[in-house]
Formats: structure tokens, sequence, C-alpha cells
């Protein structure tokens, strides 16, 4: 019994390095969105940083036209980037976890 813990501990540790690994890993994958008329255009990591932002000459005329070309763009980008984060760190996590009866989390 004092080896299985020992082994589950271990199998948890390596999980838990392979988490960190993919959590690093986000900080690379590129998201890009645009806007459904393609005057704006952003790129964001899928750990939620803004990367880049490309605004159409036509949209600076406007503020609030502008703005809400950010705020719904941007969204979208960031929505993107949660939903590819989370499945990938929760993918990495429940390989790495011991079949313990009651603890199904990342399913």
């Amino acid at each position: 019994m004092f080896g299985d813990m020992m082994g589950m501990m271990g199998k948890l540790k390596e999980t838990q390095k392979k988490v960190e690994e993919t959590k690093n890993r986000m900080t690379t994958v590129l998201i890009d969105e645009k806007s459904s008329d393609d005057l704006l255009n952003v790129t964001v990591t899928a750990d939620r940083s803004i990367k880049k932002i490309d605004i159409a000459d036509e949209l600076l005329a406007d503020k609030e036209q502008l703005e809400d070309y950010l705020i719904v763009t941007l969204n979208k980008a960031l929505s993107r980037a949660s939903d590819i984060y989370d499945k990938e760190v929760a993918a990495v996590a429940s390989e790495g976890m011991p079949n313990i009866p009651g603890m199904d989390m990342f399913k």
C-alpha cells in the first residue's frame, strides 16, 4: 500500500510539472480574431495576453465606434483564448490524476 502511495505521489509530481509546462506553452499560442468587416484585427495568447491590435484608418474617425469594435473583438478573442487554455490544462491534468472514486473534477 505504501508503494502505491509513493507511486501516486510521483505521478502527481510529474503531472504538476506537465501542467506547468503546458501553462508556459500557452504564452506562445496565438489566437487571431477580427471584426466581421475586417476593420479591426487582434492577436492574443492563449494565456489571455494582448499581443497585437490592427485598426483600419476609417475606424479612427469615430471614437465610440472604435471602442465598440475593440470591446466585441477583444472579448471574442479572450473567450477563445480561455477555452483553449482551460481545455489544454485540464487535458494534461486529467491524464496524470490517479483514479480516485469521486474525484472526477476534470471531466
